[in-house]
C-alpha cells in the first residue's frame, strides 16, 4: 500500500484529502505544520508526498527543496489555495512536482497522484527490464 505524507495546516483539508486516499487504497500520515511534515519525512519512508505550498511559519517551498536534497526523484505534489503554482517549474530542484489549486475535486487529486508518480514508475520499470536483459 502506498504511503503518503500530506503536510497542511488546514484541518479540513487534511480530512479531505485523507479520506480520498484511504478511499483509493492509500496508507496516508497527517501532518499540520511544516517542522511535524519535516519529523515525519524523516522518520519514514513516503511514496509520495502533499505539501500546501503556503504554511504557517513555514514555506512549503523550503520543505520541497529539502525533501529533494535527500531524495531527488521524490514524486511531490504542490497545493495552494492562493495563487496559481505554475512558477515551480522554474527552479531545478522544484522540477516535476505536480500543482493542484485549491479547492480541488477527489478525481483532481487521484489524477495528480496518478501524474506525480508516472515518471517513478517509468525508471521502474527501464531498472527491471535493464535487469532481465543483463547476463548472469
Amino acid at each position: 500500500m502506498p504511503r503518503i505524507l500530506v503536510i497542511d495546516d488546514q484541518a479540513d483539508v487534511r480530512a479531505m484529502i485523507a479520506i480520498v486516499l484511504r478511499v483509493n487504497h492509500f496508507q496516508i500520515v497527517e501532518a499540520s505544520s511544516g517542522a511535524t511534515g519535516w519529523e515525519e519525512f524523516e522518520g519514514s519512508q513516503f511514496d509520495l508526498v502533499i505539501v500546501d505550498i503556503f504554511l504557517q511559519g513555514t514555506n512549503g517551498f523550503d520543505i520541497i527543496r529539502m525533501m529533494r536534497e535527500r531524495i531527488p526523484d521524490l514524486p511531490v505534489i504542490a497545493i495552494s489555495g492562493m495563487t496559481a503554482l505554475d512558477f515551480l517549474s522554474a527552479s531545478p530542484e522544484l522540477s516535476n512536482v505536480i500543482c493542484l489549486q485549491k479547492p480541488f475535486r477527489p478525481h483532481e487529486l487521484v489524477r495528480a497522484i496518478e501524474a506525480a508518480q508516472e515518471p517513478y514508475r517509468h525508471q521502474q520499470a527501464e531498472a527491471q527490464m535493464s535487469l532481465m536483459r543483463s547476463p548472469d
